[in-house]
């Protein structure tokens, strides 16, 4: 195991020791690096890179808590069986942010938004970009490792193959939920501007019925000589029923307008 690592260039050490190294292949003479970055779902999101080199005859594992080379069993095989468990993993835990966007669609849906829309929406597009991002990374990582082997004899192309169609199936689904998020945003907008302008125009309609009350109490309460009724014994009863029939007037007419815009 001391001969591994002395062959390996101190750069390369350092990459390997790395724990948030994006995702590489570099080919070498003497061997070949392979850094893959794995999203980690559970309650928190985080991400994993996971090192190996592989020599001309064996493959090895670079385990950053001990910080040592661990001799994998299979130069191809070895590699792939730990990547395989991760991914796997993977894409089986990201049925939580599926779920999570359905969630808030159904509550759209039935118009029952809640309070914290926006930091939920918000808390889910920033996860789902970096898993799709770190992905994107990682899946042509592989990539690049595949076609370097391709004609290799003994390498297990197959198995690659799924490894790469796992880690391409959940960037696709991640970019699917992200497209759904942006539709989730646009029609919450949509519903919230509609919930503004219902507003706004009940508010237009109270201000027009009242607006010739404002002048009227205006009127009257004017500190000059010669007002109407300011004399009479009827004089406040006589304002009231002014400005009551002003509110019915006002009132007949917004209705009628409306429903003559409606019909």
């Amino acid at each position: 195991m001391q001969n591994i690592k002395n062959l390996i260039d101190d750069l390369h050490l350092e990459d390997l020791k790395n724990e948030s190294h994006p995702s590489i292949f570099d080919e070498n003479e003497e061997y070949d690096m392979l850094i893959v970055r794995i999203p980690i779902i559970s309650n928190e999101l985080s991400a994993k890179s996971l090192g190996f080199i592989i020599s001309k005859e064996q493959s090895y594992f670079y385990d950053t808590q001990k910080n040592e080379f661990e001799e994998l069993n299979g130069r191809y095989e070895g590699p792939y069986k730990v990547l395989d468990k991760l991914t796997d993993r993977m894409l089986k835990s990201f049925v939580k942010y599926q779920d999570a966007v359905a969630d808030m669609e159904e509550l759209l849906y039935v118009d029952k938004i809640k309070n914290d829309f926006m930091n939920t929406w918000l808390g889910l597009k920033l996860e789902i970009l970096r898993i799709e991002r770190i992905l994107l990374k990682t899946s042509n990582t592989v990539n690049e490792l595949m076609e370097f082997y391709a004609e290799t004899e003994n390498f297990p192309i197959n198995h690659y193959v799924d490894l790469h169609e796992h880690l391409d199936r959940t960037m696709r689904s991640a970019t699917l939920q992200l497209s759904k998020l942006d539709y989730l945003y646009s029609f919450y907008n949509a519903k919230s501007n509609d919930k503004m302008n219902r507003m706004i125009y009940l508010l237009t309609i109270i201000s027009a019925v009242f607006l010739p009350l404002n002048l009227v109490v205006g009127f009257f309460g004017m500190n000059t000589s010669g007002l109407p009724f300011a004399d009479g014994k009827f004089g406040t009863y006589n304002a009231i029923m002014i400005m009551v029939s002003l509110v019915i007037i006002t009132s007949s007419v917004v209705y009628f307008w409306r429903k003559r815009v409606e019909t």
